[in-house]
């Protein structure tokens, strides 16, 4: 990795992330030259892109993934999210070391261990960036067919993907979990980045304050394809009601899933998730922060195994 000493390291980020250092655009747009035309000065006169540009954003992403983790190809629909890599690694990382808990403090690595992304989206994200850095195996689940259709086309035009990520598609918009996970399976760990809002109106007032806060500017009708598409952003009852759903359903799940684990943007809804995952008689509940620049996040995850039962998870299964 070539890296840019001249800026300072983001030290909120994991250790691991290879997104803590400052990118070297110099060395990024010779891998991926689309990047180009969107390199300008910011305020302080330093290279950077425009933030509230999605295409230019999509281009910066692009080049990130070819660079850092070696995805040559990285494509989607206009209309879909462009995500955030330093905070998806960020999770990912943060997983690792949940795992390593159970594992005496080394990371489990490798195809035994199988992570379930729920709303893999059209970009594919967390599998890429979970294969690319503990060869995990992953099945990701999602309700859009365009959505599923897309990831796949990312997987099979990479080779390092291939045969790591199977795409599965929900086809009940009532069931999270049902319907993907089969009845014996195992799966290690589940992650989850739910839908935010409970409202298209809601939605519309998230990205006003994204678009004010990269720019400055009042928008009334801010470019929507910056902030994604209706399944990814828009759940009836929101995040609350999502995970709430979630939760509920992970019990049937119990001794399938090692941990269950789910961002949680609202930090005023976790007192409620205790509430329920203590009535669900979950074992262990943990609430670790996620800080991606100005912005604190948590993974909230729990497990309905016992210290003993896990012990033996990882005997049966990682050893």
């Amino acid at each position: 990795m070539v890296l840019n000493k001249s800026k300072p390291v983001k030290t909120y980020l994991h250790p691991r992330n290879r997104n803590r250092v400052p990118y070297n655009l110099e060395a990024m747009v010779e891998v991926q030259t689309e990047l180009t035309p969107f390199i300008q000065p910011n305020k302080v006169g330093k290279k950077s892109i425009n933030f509230s540009d999605p295409k230019a954003v999509k281009a910066l992403n692009k080049a990130i993934l070819h660079f850092y983790y070696g995805i040559e190809y990285w494509d989607f629909p206009e209309e879909n999210l462009c995500p955030p890599i330093p905070g998806r690694a960020e999770y990912i990382h943060l997983i690792a070391d949940l795992l390593a808990e159970s594992n005496g403090g080394k990371i489990p690595k490798g195809e035994k261990i199988h992570c379930l992304d729920i709303g893999v989206g059209a970009t594919c994200i967390y599998p890429i960036i979970g294969v690319t850095e503990y060869d995990w195996n992953f099945i990701g689940s999602d309700m859009d067919p365009k959505s599923i259709a897309s990831s796949k086309k990312i997987i099979l035009s990479n080779s390092s993907l291939k045969g790591k990520v199977i795409c599965s598609l929900q086809n009940n918009s009532k069931w999270i979990l049902r319907g993907i996970i089969g009845k014996e399976e195992k799966i290690d760990i589940t992650i989850c980045n739910p839908p935010f809002h409970a409202s298209a109106e809601d939605a519309l007032k998230g990205s006003r304050r994204k678009i004010k806060n990269l720019t400055g500017k009042k928008v009334k009708t801010p470019n929507l394809n910056f902030s994604g598409n209706t399944q990814e952003l828009i759940y009836e009852g929101g995040e609350f009601q999502f995970i709430t759903n979630l939760i509920y359903e992970s019990k049937a799940f119990s001794k399938n899933c090692l941990w269950f684990t789910s961002l949680v943007s609202k930090e005023s809804n976790l007192k409620a998730f205790y509430k329920l995952l203590h009535q669900q008689q979950v074992s262990e509940i943990k609430t670790i922060d996620i800080k991606t620049g100005n912005k604190i996040s948590r993974v909230l995850a729990w497990t309905f195994l016992e210290t003993e039962e896990r012990a033996l998870w990882r005997k049966e299964r990682w050893n």
